[in-house]
């Protein structure tokens, strides 16, 4: 740049910092490249602890966090960084606490793999894309004992990221199955003993009275249109969670915990 240049732009209120030496600072990457990755403190040693996982790609850790991951993992390799430095390869604003990983998913369960024997809670969901949601009903299904989740090819968030922070290790302590056509799934679990229930706001059956006890898979639509119209029709029951204090809706993570706490009440 021209001395010329450097007035005019401290005129302008700019000012120029010289370069310092030494290695570049990492440049923050796209969103694109971003998403094999995990961060946080649980979400990171959840996946570091699952045996289905492939091998890391890469581990970032600040030199505190090195330390506790080489005394659990021992044997895996850390590349220890600033904490400003490991921000820089993660979407903005993610709060990584200091460890971030890349790697690749578990490979992904069969309907019939994640369905026999038929016993307890799965849930499927249709078409929910917001990922904190989904890491919120992960959680959920974990903390009250679901078997494992359902989620569509297509139409659903990846399994990393926002998603598996909000998660908060959920991701790699369940079952997760991966399905081309729901309906069609929930035909087969239909098959193998499973009760399929929908949730459904505008159903006249609380779901109180449409859960027995048996296998049941717990569908849960999208904010907004809900189940889809084949989907819903491939249920056994569509079940509403009555509110009698007047509000018109939940949240579907919340809407997804209470009928878990239900599902889990029923069974004892």
């Amino acid at each position: 740049m021209s001395s010329s240049d450097e007035r005019n732009d401290r005129k302008q209120g700019f000012r120029h910092r010289p370069e310092k030496p030494g290695k570049p600072r990492p440049q923050r990457v796209s969103a694109g490249d971003a998403k094999d990755w995990l961060w946080g403190v649980h979400a990171v040693e959840a996946a570091l602890a699952n045996p289905a996982r492939p091998a890391p790609r890469r581990l970032l850790a600040t030199e505190d966090r090195a330390r506790t991951l080489s005394r659990r993992f021992p044997g895996t390799r850390i590349e220890t960084l600033e904490a400003h430095d490991i921000g820089r390869q993660l979407p903005q604003g993610a709060v990584h606490q200091g460890l971030a990983l890349k790697i690749d998913p578990p490979e992904a369960l069969t309907v019939v793999e994640i369905g026999s024997p038929a016993d307890g809670v799965l849930v499927m969901l249709d078409q929910l894309t917001d990922p904190q949601n989904v890491g919120a009903i992960f959680r959920s299904a974990a903390a009250f004992g679901a078997r494992g989740l359902i989620l569509q090819d297509r139409h659903a968030p990846a399994l990393s990221g926002a998603l598996a922070k909000a998660a908060a290790g959920a991701v790699d302590r369940l079952p997760i199955a991966i399905v081309v056509n729901l309906s069609r799934a929930l035909e087969q679990l239909s098959e193998l003993g499973w009760r399929i229930v929908g949730l459904d706001g505008a159903s006249d059956i609380d779901l109180d009275a449409a859960l027995d006890g048996a296998p049941t898979v717990l569908v849960m639509g999208s904010e907004g249109e809900g189940l889809r119209r084949l989907v819903s029709e491939h249920c056994d029951v569509l079940a509403r969670i009555p509110m009698p204090g007047g509000f018109e809706s939940l949240n579907v993570s919340n809407a997804a915990a209470i009928a878990l706490y239900e599902a889990a009440r029923k069974r004892g």
